[in-house]
C-alpha cells in the first residue's frame, strides 16, 4: 500500500499548526496589530465584496457540501470493506490541516487578540453587586421609555414589522454611526445574510453564526424579529474581526444602540437588560425579584414570546450540541465557553462607568 505523499506532509503541518497555536497565544500584541488590524480587515474585506452581494449563503451551501460528502465517504468506506484505510485516515486529516489553516488565516486568529476592554481604555476591575444593580436599574428606565415610544403603553408587546433584508441594510447604518465615534468600529461592504440552515440553528439553540471560510455572518431567520437587530449586528461584530462571544455582543449592542432607528435601540436595551438581570438572578436573587419587577408588562410579554419560541425548538440532542460548541470556545482561549456570552455585562458596566462618569447612576 502505497501512501499518497502530499496527505503525509498535510498531517504533518497540522501538528505544526497546533504547535504554533499554543505559540501565538502568548503575543496578543503581535496578533493586534498586525493580523486583526492589518492583514485581517483586507481579507473580511475581500471576502464581502466576493460574497456580500450574493442574497444567499455560500458558506452554508460548502456546509451542505461537507455533510454530504462525508456521508457519501462513510458509505464508501463500509463498502470497500476499509480498504485502503491508513491513506483514507491521512486524507482526513490531510483535508481538517487544510481547513485549520484557512480557518484561522482567515479569520480565527482574532480569538488572540488583545481584550476590547484594552482597546477601549477600559479598566476592567470586579463590579459590584451595587454597581450591577444600579446598572440595571438604569438599563430598564431606558427599555421602557423606548417600548413605550413605540407602542404609547407600557403593557403592549413590541412588534417588529421590519423584513429582514431591511434590517440588514438598517444594522449598516447603526455601524457607520457608531464608526463616527469610535473608528474601529467602521463596517464597509455588504451585509448579513439569512442562514439556509435556520431551521437547524433553531434547534441546537443558535441564533446566527459566522462563516470563517466565506467571511459572511448568518442569521436564524425564524427568532424573534424584537432580537434580530442585535443578533445582526452581533454576527457582522464577527465580520470586522471580533471573535470573543462576550466582546461581539458588546459590539452589537453599541451598534444597534447608535442606530437612529427605535427598534434598533429597542432591541440593544432590551439584550443589555436581559444579560444584566440574569446576572443580578444569579448574585442576588432576592434584589433581582425588586428590579424584575420594574420591567414593563409589555417587554415581560416580548421575553415570554421568546422564551416560547426556544423552548417549542427543545430536543434531546441540543445539550450533545451545546457540549461540543463550549469546547470549541474553551480551545479557542474563552475559558468559560458558552459562558463567555454572559461575560458581556463586565464591558456594559465599564461602558456606562465611562459614559455616566459623574451622574447619579455611577
Amino acid at each position: 500500500m502505497k501512501i499518497q505523499k502530499r496527505n503525509l506532509y498535510l498531517t504533518l503541518f497540522l501538528g505544526a499548526q497546533l504547535l504554533l497555536m499554543r505559540l501565538v497565544e502568548h503575543y496578543p500584541s503581535f496578533i493586534e496589530n498586525y493580523y486583526s488590524n492589518g492583514l485581517y480587515p483586507v481579507i473580511s474585506s475581500f471576502f464581502r465584496i466576493l460574497f456580500g452581494w450574493i442574497p444567499f449563503s455560500i458558506g452554508d451551501l460548502l456546509i451542505f457540501y461537507f455533510i454530504f460528502y462525508s456521508l457519501r465517504f462513510i458509505y464508501r468506506l463500509f463498502k470497500t470493506k476499509f480498504k485502503n484505510f491508513l491513506n483514507k485516515i491521512l486524507g482526513i486529516t490531510a483535508f481538517f490541516s487544510v481547513i485549520y489553516f484557512c480557518f484561522y488565516l482567515f479569520w480565527g486568529l482574532n480569538y488572540y487578540r488583545e481584550p476590547l476592554s484594552k482597546n477601549l481604555g477600559y479598566e476592567k476591575t470586579k463590579y459590584t453587586n451595587e454597581e450591577l444593580i444600579r446598572l440595571s436599574k438604569y438599563l430598564i428606565n431606558e427599555l421602557n421609555s423606548v417600548q413605550i415610544q413605540i407602542t404609547t403603553s407600557d403593557t403592549i408587546k413590541v412588534e417588529n414589522n421590519y423584513s429582514q433584508r431591511e434590517m440588514y441594510k438598517l444594522a449598516r447604518k447603526g455601524y457607520d454611526s457608531l464608526a463616527k465615534e469610535l473608528p474601529q468600529f467602521k463596517y464597509q461592504f455588504g451585509t448579513a445574510k439569512s442562514s439556509l440552515m435556520s431551521l437547524l440553528q433553531s434547534y441546537n439553540g443558535t441564533s446566527g453564526y459566522l462563516n470563517p471560510l466565506t467571511g459572511e455572518a448568518q442569521v436564524n431567520s425564524r427568532i424573534p424579529k424584537t432580537s434580530f437587530p442585535t443578533t445582526t449586528c452581533h454576527e457582522m461584530a464577527h465580520q470586522i474581526g471580533f471573535a470573543a462571544e462576550n466582546e461581539a455582543n458588546f459590539v452589537g449592542f453599541l451598534a444597534a444602540l447608535h442606530n437612529k432607528d427605535i427598534y434598533f435601540q429597542y432591541a440593544a436595551y432590551r439584550m443589555a437588560v436581559r444579560y444584566t438581570i440574569f446576572e443580578l438572578y444569579k448574585r442576588d436573587p432576592d434584589q433581582f425579584k425588586s428590579v424584575y419587577a420594574s420591567i414593563n408588562k409589555g417587554i415581560l410579554k416580548d421575553f415570554k414570546t421568546s422564551s416560547e419560541f426556544w423552548a417549542s425548538y427543545e430536543n434531546p440532542f441540543e445539550p450533545i450540541l451545546k457540549k461540543g460548541y463550549n469546547a470549541y470556545l474553551k480551545s479557542n482561549k474563552q475559558a468559560k465557553g458558552v459562558d463567555s456570552y454572559n461575560y458581556v455585562v463586565d464591558l456594559f458596566i465599564s461602558y456606562y462607568t465611562k459614559r455616566l462618569k459623574g451622574s447619579s447612576i455611577f
